[in-house]
């Protein structure tokens, strides 16, 4: 299984679950909520509604591609 290419994840909403968001970085669900309940997900996560959402934007940013256009 590989993940999403680059152009993939610049398809993505703005916010993503965190099993989708963990794919980016090859990170299965529960370590991904692992991860995010230790503070340490290595994309900016975000409470909405009391559900954890992942920002698509700082994805790209991590993986050092952060110009989405």
């Amino acid at each position: 299984m590989t993940g999403p290419t680059l152009d993939e994840i610049r398809g993505w909403p703005a916010t993503v679950d965190p099993a989708t968001g963990g794919t980016a970085f090859g990170i299965s669900r529960s370590h991904s909520y692992e991860l995010i309940r230790r503070g340490e997900f290595p994309a900016k996560v975000l409470k909405v509604g009391g559900k954890n959402r992942v920002v698509t934007a700082s994805i790209l940013a991590a993986l050092g591609a952060g110009d989405t256009t």
